[in-house]
């Protein structure tokens, strides 16, 4: 018993001495002086170009995913989770009482009647068509963020009437900046489909508003197209008498919102209501941007396979500058399997130097660009008007995986053609 405990303590030992030796000439072997200068710059080459593979992907997801998420803030916070509406152009009676029932849904939790329609804003010599909505600025608050982004005039607190004034609307910032309007300022707000006849034909229903406040929401699709009036002269407006275009409504998980649009659809009774939601009419819009974020880490992952031959290549002449030193090593007992791991060793280090500096770089990179934003875009071509970044920290880790697994298999064939040399052929080549 003592023999095999001794016998297993010096196995032990043997495999830990073996362990520091691999360490040792597998770092001796990368680090020392090479033959050329040409041999050292092609190991930093290797590891930059891990670097600048990584810090590449990083980015460029980051900048993805942030794209991603303000996008969907946007459409979030201007449009509802669930809309509710009425085949037909009737529109819904009984809002009040529709909120109850629709409230009763255990996921609900807010609802809020809007009136919805096209119409052309004039003032002066100047007009713009805009998608009109009335809304009642309290029941919105709980449903959308639209609050959020309007800039009410000092002295104004909502779209309600005051005395004798014109009733008041919020216009879009690029509609306002189109119209050359400011808060304060009166417009025209035209319905051709609300034309009456008249003894000289027929005349588009106008009535003037007053601007109390500008919509920026820093999305342009909506900025240059939407236009916000009280419920009341929605309704007065487009001819709806006690009736509404439908319901907006929030639910608990907006995710989900597709499901409770139809239980709720089902719990009214089905037709003649139905159901939109934020994801079915963006979904277009949505796949396009998780299509593109696969296929921008498909074409950056090509940086980082070059690296990886990069990595390759260094070994290979690395290999072919140490045949000696390595066939020294297997006639002092090192095996194949041993003079395999010094090489992969090897390439780890440089692989996981170039990613660490690359995912560093990467990190700094999108802290500066989220906090100060010095990059603009062109709000009508991306939505936006800056570069938004968003570090996903699942991305992180499918980077740095993915770099270390390439890098893994660039070591595999050089370092099998080390393990297989022929200790005697290799000391005679020196």
């Amino acid at each position: 018993m003592d023999e095999l405990k001794r016998e297993h303590a010096t196995s032990s030992t043997a495999r830990r001495g073996m362990g520091y030796l691999i360490r040792f000439v597998g770092l001796r072997f990368l680090l020392g002086r090479r033959e050329t200068a040409l041999h050292s710059a092609s190991t930093f080459s290797a590891a930059g170009g891990m670097a600048l593979g990584t810090c590449a992907l990083l980015v460029v997801l980051a900048v993805m995913s942030g794209f991603d998420k303000e996008v969907k803030e946007r459409i979030i916070g201007t449009n509802a989770h669930v809309i509710l509406l009425r085949f037909g152009a009737s529109g819904i009676a009984h809002a009040d009482s529709l909120q109850r029932r629709v409230a009763e849904h255990p996921e609900v939790e807010a609802t809020a009647p809007f009136v919805y329609g096209k119409a052309m804003l004039s003032a002066g010599n100047a007009a713009e068509g805009a998608i009109i909505k009335g809304i009642r600025m309290a029941d919105e608050r709980a449903v959308t963020a639209v609050a959020d982004y309007i800039q009410f005039a000092e002295g104004e607190t909502g779209l309600a009437r005051r005395g004798e004034e014109a009733p008041g609307i919020v216009l879009g910032k690029h509609i306002a900046d189109n119209l050359g309007l400011v808060p304060g300022d009166e417009l025209l707000l035209v319905s051709p489909a609300e034309s009456r006849r008249t003894p000289l034909g027929f005349v588009p229903r106008m009535r003037r508003f007053r601007l109390v406040g500008i919509f920026d929401s820093g999305m342009y699709e909506f900025d240059a197209s939407l236009a916000f009036i009280h419920l009341a002269d929605g309704q007065s407006f487009f001819g709806l008498e006690d009736r509404v275009t439908g319901l907006e409504i929030r639910v608990a998980d907006l995710d989900q919102a597709p499901r409770v649009g139809r239980e709720i659809v089902a719990m009214l009774g089905g037709f003649p209501f139905r159901a939109n939601n934020w994801i079915d009419l963006n979904e277009n819009l949505f796949i396009w941007m998780r299509m593109e974020k696969q296929a921008m880490f498909v074409i950056l992952t090509m940086i980082v396979l070059v690296a990886g031959f990069s990595i390759a290549t260094s070994l290979i002449m690395l290999v072919m500058e140490k045949r000696s030193e390595i066939g020294i090593l297997k006639a002092m007992g090192v095996t194949s399997g041993g003079i395999l791991r010094i090489f992969v060793l090897e390439g780890w280090v440089m692989a996981l130097s170039g990613t660490l500096l690359g995912t560093g770089v990467g990190l700094l990179l999108c802290h500066l660009l989220e906090r100060y934003r010095f990059i603009r875009l062109p709000e009508d071509v991306y939505f936006i008007d800056t570069l938004p970044v968003r570090v996903e920290w699942t991305d992180v880790g499918v980077i740095v995986g993915s770099v270390l697994v390439i890098a893994t298999l660039s070591t595999l064939y050089p370092a099998w053609k080390a393990s297989r040399l022929d200790p005697i052929e290799a000391i005679r080549s020196k």
